[in-house]
């Protein structure tokens, strides 16, 4: 969408609601969101122009609505079935809308589509796509861009998710209480995934998406809202907030990667880590505990060390071993290493990275031959941490994160002495 931020904003906060509105009246989501993506569009070109509407979801449910209707009487065998139900209807009942139709147009259904796009009919990579579209309000064309693969590529992709959702039969509803907790952690994992993209982009020229990241945050804080009680989406929108917080000193002038030793901490949203930490704070004693939680736990206290120097690493590998015990996470194990480096010594920070390299999962994965390279710079080990620079480099399609690697290698292969900072941003 190209409305200017303003109106882009508006609509992202709107398109959940309409597809809610048109799903509950029509009993169609995959026709209801191609409907309010038409919408969409046209909004993004009416509203700059002749200005917001009055009342701007009822300008979209009414525009969408009609749509939706174009695209239902072009479809043969569903004109035939609604002639078939029409026959039994009587007139009166024809001519007006259900009675309760105000009211569920009012109703904010953000959260129940929300769960409609996560749900475990889907993969996770489905659910990141559809959820993007449908509740963040982003086109085809945005997301596909956003994960470097052609528009044709990702409209197929968001095509078969509709499908195989309305093939699941699974009622517009919240799930129930017995089915939450497990639909949750779902919900919480995309909302992640969505993040992480933005935050750390994993192809192509850009380091980070931030749009991405703040359409993550939004969510999840629509989400925390929803569900107050639920610990781990209180941990997940802090984790959030702490991370993104740091978003604009993670590269210079150029589009450079900064590590995060190396970052202008004045740079760093203020605003963002206080209530970051003011989230998790107040999370933490309520329980239980979960993962994201203890990220946000990890995020805080990078957050708030005054130079990298004063980062109380100690208690990071503290955390880093509850995080351990709560997810067998090989990402995890190989952030623990870096964290046993900073408290035990270069050496033993290698030893754990040895068995996580032993473990196998991460094998060939650019971010251990990063990890290692920096461990063994730190060690004195030269040659050899050159030598995984190179093969960390050679493995990232991130264009800034090669940069960076293939210039490290360059710099340590030029100057013997020199020792690199923390290699985590």
């Amino acid at each position: 969408m190209t409305g200017g931020p303003r109106v882009d904003d508006l609509l992202r906060t709107l398109a959940p609601q309409v597809v809610g509105v048109l799903t509950r009246r029509h009993g169609d989501f995959d026709a209801a969101e191609d409907a309010v993506q038409e919408a969409l569009l046209a909004a993004a070109v009416q509203w700059p122009a002749d200005g917001l509407p009055q009342h701007p979801k009822a300008w979209l449910v009414q525009v969408a609505g009609r749509r939706m209707t174009e695209h239902v009487r072009g479809e043969t065998a569903r004109r035939r079935r609604e002639e078939a139900v029409a026959a039994q209807v009587p007139d009166d009942r024809r001519a007006a809308p259900p009675a309760d139709e105000d009211a569920a147009a009012d109703r904010d259904d953000s959260l129940t589509v929300l769960f409609l796009c996560c749900h475990p009919v889907l993969t996770p990579q489905a659910a990141v796509a559809l959820t993007l579209r449908s509740v963040g309000g982003l086109g085809t064309a945005e997301i596909a861009r956003a994960f470097m693969v052609p528009e044709s590529t990702m409209g197929q992709r968001i095509s078969r998710a509709k499908q195989r959702i309305k093939a699941s039969g699974v009622p517009f509803r919240l799930p129930g209480p017995e089915e939450l907790p497990g639909r949750l952690a779902l919900v919480l994992h995309v909302l992640y995934l969505v993040f992480s993209e933005g935050y750390a982009t994993s192809a192509g020229p850009e380091l980070q998406r931030v749009d991405l990241s703040v359409e993550a945050i939004r969510l999840a804080r629509a989400l925390h809202r929803e569900v107050p009680g639920s610990s781990e989406a209180a941990g997940l929108l802090a984790l959030m907030l702490l991370t993104h917080a740091r978003s604009a000193a993670r590269t210079g002038p150029g589009g450079e990667l900064v590590p995060l030793a190396e970052q202008d901490r004045g740079r760093w949203d203020a605003a963002a880590i206080t209530e970051g930490v003011a989230l998790i704070t107040a999370t933490l004693p309520r329980g239980p505990v979960g993962p994201y939680q203890v990220q946000a736990a990890i995020a805080a206290l990078h957050d708030e060390a005054a130079t990298a120097g004063e980062t109380d690493w100690p208690q990071i590998l503290a955390l880093y071993d509850v995080l351990q015990g709560l997810a067998d996470n090989p990402v995890v194990a190989l952030n623990r290493a870096v964290a046993v480096a900073m408290v035990h010594g270069a050496g033993a920070g290698l030893a754990s990275l040895a068995a996580v390299e032993a473990d196998g999962r991460l094998a060939g994965h650019q971010r251990l031959y990063a990890v290692r390279a920096h461990l063994r710079e730190t060690a004195g080990e030269r040659q050899a941490a050159i030598t995984d620079y190179r093969a960390a480099a050679e493995r990232t399609t991130s264009l800034p994160e090669r940069h960076y690697l293939t210039l490290r290698a360059a710099r340590l292969a030029g100057e013997p002495d020199r020792t690199g900072g923390d290699l985590r941003d």
